[in-house]
């Protein structure tokens, strides 16, 4: 494997956060999100059902991922049983960095983000460095830190300089801002012949396909830079490869993988900080999980396209080159490339991980290093989107700090939601959060640290306008139905659905009625579904 910006590839953890020693004054901190990724999907969760590549549920277990280096961090270090998001990709990035609940960042649905109007009546979507302006990368720099991110933007057409970044490594996969000129793999909105409307083209083959626009973030992706150097450029950002890099520019093809090479920068600049003795903050958006365009298997049909071959041996994963050859949609992968399938995504996040694990030893900070591993939603298929029971909510939660002196271990049966992990972070960083500055969640060093026994009494999720509550009793879905959540189904979701109060204990009423009471706090109403009319909403 070429080794991009002379360094060793390390690994992606899905949705993570690494924090360095009690016993630093600035501990480093890592935050991987992973992408539309079900808690049900990874082994340690127990759970006898899965996804199969079609996203359909499986019990299959060739479609089950193996994940050897996470199950071994869950059980030396701690993951929480529930852990959730929002319901989809946008409003749940938001509420982690931010957070908050889409009351404050407005940040509703993929498709309904709250907007504010600008001058002349023109309009944009309200971002929420403007709304939250104490997000992760903000409380991060407060610290101290130098600050770095890497992979999914998601940030709707926003200065990505504005989010308290000072380095980024981009793929973002959304047509903004552009193609790179490096990759032909890209899925785009051209005008139809003759000039009437539009249609969308497979780039590649030139021929009309049934998808949404984006650009490949997998094989030959389309990447940008953005640093000291960039930050006069339209966006903030240059294309990758560098402008002046001849050799990266022959180098960048087919078997270019994505998050690859978001690792290489992500181990580039961790070397550089250890060497100016600085602590880092990276906040690691892998792709890996979500679906995409399959370019190099245009009739294959499962959302998840192949990724490098990977072999266990019980010990350390060994990675096949890849040796794609063909264009145009014709390719043949050599079988250097696996079947599709969102299990093969998880491995792939799992051999990261242990990449990880090698370039902490490596740069001599194993033990000075907190790894928190978490995800976006639910899986595509099943979850994602879902307003019904959990679906789209649970996702996993991976906390994993050797040398720090922590007490839990194993299975936490506590409840969390992403809002806490920026508290989390500023704790972590020793960071104070003004009193008057609303911050929904709540850090988990308490409870990790053995300081408490429990966590937080409710967490709670949202879908445009439906809410979703739960606590250890009971559960309030998005479509106003209540479940029985004392215990937990083999299959993590199938809870009973309570239809008849007075068949449940008086604790499971009592509880109805405090998650009942939390709600209008954060419920949306249209006057607040945007920016604030002061600032500029409807």
């Amino acid at each position: 494997m070429m080794v991009m910006f002379s360094v060793v590839r390390w690994m992606l953890v899905v949705g993570a956060v690494v924090l360095a020693p009690a016993a630093l004054a600035a501990p480093n901190i890592v935050l991987i999100y992973a992408d539309d990724i079900s808690a049900r999907e990874l082994p340690v969760y127990g759970s006898n059902v899965w996804t199969d590549p079609m996203g359909r549920d499986t019990k299959d277990q060739k479609y089950r991922a193996q994940t050897p280096v996470l199950d071994r961090l869950a059980e030396e270090g701690a993951w929480v049983r529930t852990m959730w998001a929002a319901t989809i990709c946008s409003p749940s990035r938001a509420t982690m960095m931010t957070g908050r609940y889409a009351h404050r960042h407005k940040w509703w649905h993929n498709d309904e983000l709250g907007v504010e109007v600008l001058k002349g009546g023109h309009t944009r979507v309200w971002p929420f460095y403007e709304s939250s302006p104490r997000g992760i990368g903000q409380v991060a720099q407060e610290g101290g830190y130098a600050t770095c991110w890497v992979g999914k933007t998601q940030m709707k057409r926003a200065d990505m300089t504005r989010y308290g970044f000072e380095e980024g490594f981009f793929t973002p996969g959304e047509p903004y801002p552009g193609r790179s000129p490096y990759t032909d793999l890209a899925v785009e909105r051209q005008p139809k012949p003759g000039g009437k409307g539009n249609q969308v083209v497979n780039v590649d083959t030139g021929e009309v396909v049934d998808y949404y626009p984006i650009t490949s973030w997998l094989w030959k992706p389309s990447a940008a830079v953005m640093d000291a150097s960039t930050r006069n450029r339209p966006g903030g950002v240059a294309w990758w490869p560098r402008d002046d890099a001849e050799a990266a520019k022959v180098n960048h093809g087919l078997n270019t993988y994505g998050p690859d090479v978001e690792l290489d920068y992500i181990f580039d600049f961790m070397e550089r900080q250890k060497a100016a003795d600085k602590p880092f903050f990276i906040y690691h958006t892998t792709h890996l999980g979500h679906g995409h365009f399959d370019f190099l298997n245009v009739s294959g049909g499962s959302p998840w396209p192949g990724t490098p071959v990977l072999r266990w041996d019980g010990q350390t994963y060994h990675r096949t080159e890849p040796a794609i050859t063909g264009d145009a949609g014709q390719y043949d992968t050599h079988g250097t490339v696996t079947d599709p399938g969102i299990h093969h995504h998880v491995n792939y996040l799992d051999y990261q991980v242990s990449l990880y694990l090698k370039k902490f030893k490596e740069l001599g900070v194993e033990n000075d290093t907190v790894l928190v591993f978490c995800a976006d939603n639910g899986s595509s298929g099943y979850g994602k989107g879902s307003p019904d029971r959990q679906k789209g909510t649970h996702v996993p939660m991976i906390v994993y700090a050797p040398g720090q002196g922590w007490v839990r271990e194993g299975e936490q049966d506590v409840l969390s939601d992403v809002s806490d992990l920026l508290p989390t972070i500023a704790e972590l960083a020793g960071v104070e959060l003004p009193a008057d500055y609303e911050v929904n969640g709540q850090s988990l060093l308490p409870f990790l640290r053995g300081q408490s026994e429990t966590h937080r009494s409710y967490i709670y999720g949202f879908r445009r306008d439906q809410q979703l509550i739960r606590g250890t009793r009971v559960m309030k879905d998005g479509k106003e139905r209540w479940w029985d959540v004392s215990s937990r189904p083999a299959d993590l979701i199938s809870f009973e659905e309570i239809k008849d109060w007075d068949a449940v204990s008086s604790a499971h009423r009592a509880e109805r009625d405090r998650l009942q009471a939390v709600l209008p706090r954060f419920s949306r109403e249209s006057t607040t579904r945007d920016a604030p009319r002061g600032r500029a909403g409807r």
